[in-house]
C-alpha cells in the first residue's frame, strides 16, 4: 500500500523518536513515509535499519543534520528531491530534540546560556520555518474559510520545564518555555490556514519498550506517544488540540 503522505521528524533518537517514527511509518498505523533527522549519522542509520525491520514495507529515509539553519535548509532540500518522497504531500512535522541544561546560576556563563537558547529555540524556529515552507509548497495557502483543506500538523515535544522550572535550570526553563510560546504563536497565526500546531508536555520517562514499567504505569512507552501523535495529526478542523499533558499513571503531578 502506497504511503498516505510524508512526515518529518527531527530528534530521531532510540527512545521517544523511535516509537513515534515506527507508528507514523507502519502501514497498519500511520502509513506515512518518514524522514528522520538527527545529528549522528551512524546512530541515525542504525535506528533506520531497526525501524525498517520492525515496520516492514515502511518508507524511512535518513538526513543527518543538527539544528543549524543552514544545515536544516540543506536537509530539507534533499527531502524535497528524494526519490522515496516524490508525489507525497507533507502531513506531519515533529520537533522532538533533546534539551538538557543544569548548572548553578553564578557558574553559568553568558555564552553557555545563549548557546543553549540558540541551539534549541533557534533550532525549533528554523525547523518550523523549513517545514512550513514545504507544507505550503505542497498544499498552497488557501484558508479554511475559503474552502481550503487541513494541510498538516506540527507537533513540539515539550516537558514540564516549559511550564515551571527549578534551581539551576535557568537555561533549560528559558529554552523549553520559549518553544512553548513559539508553538502558541504559530498556532494563532496559521490555524485559519489549515495548519494544526500542537505542544505536548511529556512529564515522565519514555522508553521504547512494552514491559512491566509500562504495564504498571511507571514509564511511558514511546509507541504510546507515537499513537497519540498520530491521533493528533488525524484531528479535523472541527476540533484541534493545542496543548496536551502526557504522563504515565504513577507519575506525580
Amino acid at each position: 500500500m502506497a504511503p498516505s503522505g510524508l512526515a518529518i521528524l527531527i530528534g530521531a533518537g532510540p527512545a521517544t523518536g523511535a516509537g513515534i517514527a515506527r507508528i507514523l511509518a507502519h502501514p497498519s498505523h500511520g502509513n506515512l513515509a518518514v524522514a528522520l533527522l538527527a545529528r549522528n549519522p551512524t546512530n541515525l542509520s542504525s535506528l533506520a535499519h531497526s525501524l525498517r525491520s520492525s515496520a516492514p514495507n515502511s518508507i524511512i529515509e535518513i538526513f543527518p543534520t543538527d539544528t543549524d539553519p543552514g544545515n536544516l535548509s540543506h536537509a530539507f532540500s534533499h527531502i524535497r528531491t528524494h526519490p522515496s518522497f516524490q508525489g507525497l504531500k507533507l502531513r506531519v512535522g515533529v520537533f522532538s530534540v533533546k534539551h538538557a541544561s543544569k548548572k548553578p546560576f553564578l557558574e553559568e556563563t553568558h555564552e553557555e546560556f545563549t548557546k543553549s537558547l540558540h541551539d534549541y529555540v533557534g533550532g525549533a524556529f528554523a525547523f518550523s520555518q523549513e517545514w512550513m515552507k514545504l507544507l505550503f509548497e505542497h498544499h498552497g495557502q488557501k484558508a479554511l474559510a475559503d474552502g481550503g483543506e487541513k494541510k498538516g500538523t506540527l507537533i513540539f515535544t515539550g516537558t514540564l520545564g516549559a511550564m515551571r522550572t527549578n534551581p539551576q535550570f535557568a537555561a533549560y526553563g528559558a529554552g523549553r518555555s520559549s518553544v512553548r510560546m513559539l508553538a502558541q504563536s504559530l498556532a494563532k497565526e496559521y490555524s485559519a490556514q489549515g495548519v494544526h500546531v500542537v505542544h505536548t508536555i511529556a512529564n515522565g520517562a519514555i522508553k521504547d519498550e512494552d514491559g512491566e514499567d509500562q504495564r504498571t504505569g511507571k514509564k511511558m512507552s514511546a509507541e504510546a506517544v507515537g499513537k497519540t501523535y498520530l491521533w493528533l495529526s488525524e484531528q479535523g478542523p472541527e476540533l484541534w488540540t493545542h496543548e496536551l499533558d502526557l504522563r504515565p499513571a504513577q507519575e506525580k503531578f
